[in-house]
């Protein structure tokens, strides 16, 4: 389905954030996703994922998938590997499923000791969790943030962050999506540190 070449220019983003949610909360969390065309904004989609569950993944491919924009994606970012909580995402069968390359970004390198430490004592299907962590790669730094990736190469994804890096580290796909999802759920966005 992707229009993405060898070297042409990534242009056609969806980026994925999550809701603030309350900590006790055991149901459905809102994802919203922002499709830019360049640096315009094109398009606000949104599903919902369960709070610490497993349908992430399941949930990133049909929002992806029944979008008009499907045809013309390049690229889906991700902020955090996982959504909820720990509703881990499976960046691999992500890309596999769409023919798209999956960008994970993060404005800190994450404590995957204290994160795998998390998941095996005291999540639900934590094993599993923690192997599709380790799946998605080495967490690599790009810029003042860190990725890891599917289907993209390193040097690519340092191009499409600086690109799209306009209003702050992150890009505008991703900090869009947090700032809509922010604002739905809280009644007023709130920027991260």
């Amino acid at each position: 389905m992707s229009t993405l070449s060898k070297h042409g220019r990534i242009s056609h983003v969806i980026g994925f954030d999550d809701a603030p949610f309350d900590q006790q909360l055991r149901g459905d969390v809102l994802l919203v996703g922002a499709v830019y065309a360049d640096r315009r904004l094109e398009c606000i989609i949104s599903g919902k994922v369960r709070r610490d569950g497993v349908n992430s993944t399941r949930e990133i491919v049909r929002l992806v998938s029944e979008s008009h924009f499907v045809r013309h994606l390049q690229l889906v970012m991700l902020q955090g590997i996982a959504f909820a909580g720990f509703n881990v995402i499976d960046i691999h069968a992500v890309y596999e499923t769409l023919g798209i390359p999956v960008l994970v970004v993060m404005r800190r390198c994450p404590d995957l000791k204290a994160i795998e430490a998390a998941l095996l004592q005291k999540v639900p299907g934590g094993a599993r969790k923690w192997r599709l962590i380790q799946q998605a790669g080495s967490v690599e730094p790009v810029g003042k943030v860190f990725v890891q990736r599917a289907g993209i190469s390193l040097a690519r994804a340092g191009q499409v962050i600086q690109r799209f890096a306009v209003n702050s580290e992150l890009p505008e796909p991703l900090r869009t999506a947090h700032l809509v999802a922010g604002g739905i759920v809280s009644g007023e966005s709130r920027h991260r540190p």
